[in-house]
């Protein structure tokens, strides 16, 4: 890929996704084989008036070591160092900036159960803070190219060139390919005009089916409303949270979710990728797991804690998307959640609540938002699905019709 794409994409994710303000601190997470991009990401943030920017490398294989070898007792505990970054972030509410490269078979082979009990503990030790940074602070995650995620994707390619491609292809769908801030202002626009018109039906529950088997119903929170693009920190400033989105987007109901749902691409979930996978829900809660394969992975995630089973997350993204026409499969959560609808288990977002500022976090939960340590998107949109808003009055709208926007 050539400097300059690299530079203005690197420039994107900096000015559209974190939109760092002068003196603020930065927080950089990236896979240890993309150096010279995380440098010009750097460069950016310095450019845009950072006071300071760290840089946490990661090297997949080592995290695999640490599993296989550490104990339970080991893996679960929290260092000193670690909890002190978790103290910088909540005093200090840096930007966070993380390039995502993951293998999705980077985890192949571990232990599950040791795996999903540390992660299980370590996440209770960290909540709280992530609950003092929610809303607060800026985020974004976008994708950069690692060797072995390239493979995954372009498999009969070489390693140069499965690289090459798989940049292309994130270049592009992260619309970086020509003028990326104007085009993500235009994009911005258009989601925005998109959310106004869902919302003014004000509907109270979504219909899905689908012929593979999917019937669901999933009751939406009459004090939420659905967002998508940019979101806004509570002191005002605006980023853009995933590049690339093309989502709308809001947190449902607790406890108000019925039927069946299978997932209609892989899962990669903790370095493991899931096939062929479903759920079934019974007063909005996952009372079965389907599965051919790994479906210990799915069970263990749903118990990681009270929350992990219930719907955080209800996404709307027409099959006629950008990433879906690209008709390529990235094993990658960011990419392949904006290919089509998604739901998601865990954690829902607080800000979908309208005027969320005003309430406590206790406030917002107790409002219907899901609480948990986990927040996992799953894809289940398909060429074929319809979906149906149900308003308060007994009216059915077809929102969605085989697969794309009806209205």
């Amino acid at each position: 890929m050539d400097k300059k794409t690299l530079q203005n994409f690197a420039a994107l994710i900096v000015d559209m996704g974190v939109n760092v303000q002068k003196g603020q601190e930065v927080l950089v997470r990236c896979d240890v084989g993309n150096p010279e991009f995380t440098a010009m990401v750097v460069e950016e943030c310095y450019r845009r008036g950072a006071s300071y920017v760290k840089v946490e490398f990661s090297y997949g294989p080592i995290q695999k070591l640490s599993y296989n070898y550490r104990t339970i007792e080991s893996l679960s505990g929290v260092n000193a160092m670690d909890l002190e970054v978790q103290k910088w972030q909540a005093e200090s509410l840096p930007c966070r900036i993380w390039l995502d490269s993951d293998d999705p078979d980077g985890l192949a082979g571990v232990d599950t159960e040791k795996m999903a009990k540390a992660n299980m503990a370590r996440s209770k030790v960290f909540k709280p803070y992530r609950d003092i940074m929610e809303n607060r602070n800026q985020w974004t995650i976008a994708g950069v190219p690692s060797v072995a995620w390239a493979k995954k994707v372009f498999p009969s390619l070489s390693d140069e060139d499965a690289v090459e491609k798989l940049w292309e292809a994130i270049i592009k769908c992260s619309r970086a390919d020509k003028d990326p801030i104007k085009a993500w202002v235009e994009h911005n626009v258009n989601l925005q005009k998109r959310c106004d018109f869902i919302n003014s039906y004000n509907f109270e529950y979504l219909e899905y089916e689908s012929s593979n088997g999917t019937n669901l119903k999933v009751g939406l929170n009459p004090a939420a409303q659905f967002l998508g693009g940019n979101e806004k920190t509570l002191q005002g400033v605006v980023f853009n949270p995933n590049i690339p989105s093309e989502e709308l987007f809001t947190s449902p109901l607790k406890g108000s979710a019925e039927g069946v749902v299978y997932a209609t691409k892989p899962l990669s979930y903790n370095g493991k990728v899931i096939e062929n996978f479903g759920f079934e829900f019974m007063d909005g809660k996952v009372v079965r797991v389907i599965a051919d394969k790994n479906k210990d992975v799915l069970e263990h995630m749903i118990r990681m804690d009270d929350g992990a089973c219930y719907m955080g997350e209800v996404a709307l993204i027409g099959y006629d998307s950008p990433i879906n026409n690209t008709g390529i499969l990235f094993y990658n959560t960011l990419f392949d959640e904006n290919a089509s609808c998604h739901i998601a288990l865990g954690m829902g977002y607080t800000n979908t609540l309208k005027n969320f500022e005003k309430y406590t976090k206790e406030e917002q939960n107790n409002m219907g938002v899901n609480d948990s340590t986990i927040h996992v998107d799953f894809m289940m949109g398909s060429k074929d699905m319809n979906i149906f808003g149900i308003t308060g009055d007994g009216k059915c709208v077809q929102i969605f019709k085989d697969g794309d926007w009806a209205i």
